[in-house]
């Protein structure tokens, strides 16, 4: 029994779960039974069906592979079963399990969560970490239970978050951090000699799901906030604002941009005036120097790319959508 592979069932879409999957296949300690992970999606303009990041990653390990609609549902949880596996670990699949799955395996469903519990349950935590500047985050190994990212946590690995990172690198790295410790974690959970330890719930921040209005700049927020915007969703939906010249509206998004908070002037308007090659933008608090956008429907190019190409001088700056914050 001593040198039995532990069988683990790994269920994922996201590309911070692609680095795991990686580790666990090539770990001679573990046995990856099966994988589950969410349908093809039709993506981009022509509404290509593509596989998630984890899907790809599998096809090629010659594992069984299944594309659950509902991972919940009685032919998934018959899928897994026969798959045998004594634990399930998930990672970034985008659906609560129910305690039908939950209780499936002997030793239960791992949830690998991408922030410092019980900061940041929830949907979108590498965005909100971003979001609000924060200079640290990390990954928990947790035993799933019913609640939103509620249950005990086995380990928690903290890393530093680089000077002006987005979203996509720190995803990556975080994904890469967990990797490099989940097989060892795992057959430290199976043996017992981790104990997982309660969260404090009083000290619970819960984050929702990103929306297309969560990335409508608004000029009266910093010019700090704002840049972290520019990053924090930089893959989806993008910081991205209004903008009419001469009349003609038009929509761009912020790729790169820089702070300063030496210059001042009324938020969402030009401190450039007539300038072709620099956009600076008074916001709330500083200004906003934009340094790469994408014009909607263009490719991202310089700004200074960006001002040649407009025609006319009366440049504005439109208010944003107001997004919901009532929980980030």
């Amino acid at each position: 029994m001593m040198n039995e592979k532990l069988k683990v069932y790994f269920a994922g879409s996201g590309r911070i779960a692609v680095p795991v999957l990686e580790a666990l296949s090539k770990d001679s300690r573990i046995e990856l039974v099966g994988v589950g992970t969410q349908p093809d999606r039709p993506v981009g303009r022509k509404k290509v069906l593509t596989p998630t990041p984890l899907g790809s990653a599998a096809a090629g390990l010659g594992v069984t592979l299944h594309k659950f609609e509902n991972i919940n549902a009685p032919e998934a949880l018959n899928a897994i079963r026969a798959c045998g596996p004594r634990m399930m670990v998930v990672l970034s699949y985008g659906q609560l399990l129910k305690q039908s799955l939950l209780e499936l395996p002997e030793l239960g469903c791992i949830n690998i969560h991408g922030s410092l519990l019980p900061r940041w349950r929830g949907a979108s935590p590498i965005q909100q970490v971003l979001l609000h500047r924060e200079k640290e985050t990390g990954v928990c190994f947790m035993q799933m239970e019913k609640g939103l990212d509620s249950g005990p946590v086995f380990k928690t690995l903290t890393m530093e978050i680089p000077e002006r990172c987005g979203a996509d690198e720190l995803e990556m790295k975080l994904g890469e951090l967990a990797a490099e410790h989940c097989a060892e974690t795992l057959l430290q959970i199976s043996s017992g000699e981790l104990t997982a330890i309660p969260q404090e719930h009083d000290k619970a921040v819960v984050c929702r799901k990103i929306t297309r209005e969560d990335g409508s700049v608004d000029w009266s927020l910093s010019a700090a906030h704002i840049e972290a915007m520019s990053r924090a969703f930089e893959n989806w939906p993008g910081a991205f604002f209004r903008l009419r010249v001469d009349g003609v509206e038009s929509v761009v998004t912020i790729n790169a941009s820089c702070v300063h908070d030496d210059m001042t002037g009324v938020p969402g308007t030009l401190l450039t005036p007539g300038n072709r090659k620099k956009m600076i933008v008074a916001c709330g608090s500083g200004a906003l120097e934009l340094l790469e956008v994408t014009p909607a429907g263009r490719k991202n190019m310089p700004v200074a790319a960006f001002l040649n190409g407009i025609r006319g001088e009366c440049i504005e700056f439109l208010p944003g959508i107001q997004p919901d914050n009532t929980t980030l």
